[in-house]
């Protein structure tokens, strides 16, 4: 993987053969939106997949970026739950309405929900159409927007419908970053800790040394490092196992306790992804120390690491303890999971985290409900 400078710019390569793509992180990127799509559009239309509050941000100067294009606006409600069966047919008929072929373009403008939904929506339209990921938020940024992961949800879970479809580009623009509130702010920093504590420990010295509060302060530099660490973590990872047949799952630490929480709560925006993640990893974390796997001061540094920048920690979870049977049950259908052995990603100890197949679960629901007892 390479990286280029351009114009302030910074571009990184993932190599994944005729799958590759670029991704460009800078300043003022919406406004080169066409010149940067322009290698990738020949024939000049595109669809537009965004949702209310983004299109209201920035859907005018998206227009004026692509004035020399055909376009074709495609705008749904904000919020989770468009990754569903429903909203995944209503971009898929519009799609169709406005007559798009393969060698047209899709563009997903928006958060990580858009980037999914518009994302599968591209790899099952006509058995595939291009498209290019423009990711608003922080998480979305450093993480769900890399590595062609596409879904939306089931009533069974988080994911579960989906497929592997690599964009063509992803363009993060940080700019737009200033228009988010302290909570998807927050929960954006959440993936970029884990970048941290699953691999890189001089990147979490260096998060835990000040980098971290910067990023939360939106200081532009801080965050063009930051996105651009995350990202080139992701890129290696996915170009070593970009299916997640082994250590991709690493990039999902504290994502299987995040994930139930997810469900629990409904999908109806009082839990946001990055806040579940958040205390997902100080519960992968804790649930490692009771194993032996790491030392009790690892847990420690992570805590105080959450709570000196007021970040989602498991107390937050307490409202979603209520039923550990059916938190369980929802854990049953996680992807990772093989033959009836339920898989984690555990640690021993900051950026040493490792996928481990044959958690009991009853080791799990124990733990569960001494989170329950202790937050009670």
């Amino acid at each position: 993987m390479e990286n280029r400078m351009d114009n302030a710019a910074k571009s990184l390569h993932v190599d994944l053969g005729d799958r590759s793509y670029d991704i460009v992180i800078g300043e003022s990127l919406i406004a080169r939106l066409g010149e940067l799509i322009a290698p990738h559009t020949p024939h000049g239309r595109v669809a537009i997949i965004t949702d209310e509050n983004v299109n209201a941000l920035y859907g005018k100067a998206v227009a004026a970026a692509l004035a020399d294009y055909e376009t074709h606006l495609i705008v749904r409600p904000a919020g989770e739950a468009q990754k569903s069966m429903a909203g995944l047919n209503d971009v898929l008929e519009s799609l169709f309405r406005a007559g798009l072929d393969r060698s047209d373009m899709v563009l997903a403008l928006g958060g990580g929900v858009i980037g999914d939904l518009a994302g599968f929506a591209a790899s099952i339209y006509k058995r595939g159409i291009p498209f290019i990921q423009i990711p608003t938020t922080l998480l979305a940024q450093v993480d769900s927007s890399v590595g062609g992961k596409t879904a939306i949800n089931s009533p069974f879970g988080k994911n579960l419908i989906g497929s592997f479809y690599q964009p063509q580009l992803v363009i993060a623009d940080i700019d737009v970053l200033s228009t988010l509130a302290e909570r998807q702010i927050k929960a954006g920093y959440a993936e970029v800790l884990k970048y941290g504590l699953l691999g890189d420990a001089a990147f979490f010295e260096r998060l835990d040394a000040g980098q971290g509060a910067k990023i939360l302060a939106l200081d532009k530099p801080a965050l063009q490092d930051a996105i651009a660490v995350s990202c080139e973590t992701k890129a290696r990872i996915v170009a070593a196992d970009e299916r997640e047949s082994g250590q991709r799952a690493l990039l999902n630490l504290g994502h299987s306790f995040a994930h139930i929480f997810e469900l629990a709560a409904g999908y109806d925006g009082d839990l946001l992804h990055g806040e579940a993640v958040s205390a997902g990893m100080q519960m992968a974390f804790e649930f490692s120390a009771q194993r032996g796997l790491c030392e009790v001061s690892d847990v420690t540094r992570v805590h105080d690491h959450l709570a000196k920048l007021s970040m989602p920690m498991p107390k937050d979870m307490a409202p979603y303890l209520n039923d550990i049977d059916a938190l369980m049950g929802h854990l049953s259908q996680d992807k990772k999971n093989e033959r009836g052995a339920l898989t984690f990603i555990l640690t021993r100890g900051i950026g040493e985290a490792f996928v481990q197949r044959d958690v009991s679960p009853e080791s799990v629901y124990e733990y569960l409900e001494n989170l329950k007892d202790r937050y009670a």
